[in-house]
């Protein structure tokens, strides 16, 4: 299942990355510009009209769904990595102010938590059609 999908991952990516590469360019920045997020938008969108199209097997949906949820944590993680190496790089004042806006959102989520309520389960995805 995981292998399925994989493809399509790789070339909304590359898409991506293109493009943010190009519009930081074009806004005069040496970086790339949201490739990562244009990408996952990409994903979206192509698996959303590949399945409204019916052109996309169900296992091949299953493992879209697979990057589609494995994608942005690891995305996450790895900008996290690059701000916290530029943290220290900025010196001792950029490195608090990271470290403080960490402690403030471990503090927020119990009240968060709290405001959002029990609330009711999500329900079962249908999947009477994908046999």
């Amino acid at each position: 299942m995981v292998i399925y999908g994989t493809g399509l991952l790789a070339g909304c990516y590359l898409a991506g990355v293109f493009l943010g590469d190009l519009l930081g360019e074009v806004i005069g920045v040496e970086a790339n510009v949201g490739g990562v997020g244009i990408a996952m938008l990409f994903l979206i969108l192509a698996s959303d009209a590949l399945i409204k199209r019916g052109r996309i097997k169900p296992v091949t949906r299953q493992g879209v769904a697979f990057w589609s949820a494995i994608y942005i944590p690891v995305i996450v993680a790895m900008a996290a990595r690059q701000d916290v190496v530029a943290a220290l790089d900025g010196g001792v004042m950029a490195f608090t102010a990271g470290a403080l806006a960490v402690v403030a959102c471990f503090l927020l989520v119990p009240v968060l938590s709290r405001l959002g309520g029990s609330g009711e389960p999500l329900p079962e995805p249908d999947t009477a059609g994908d046999a």
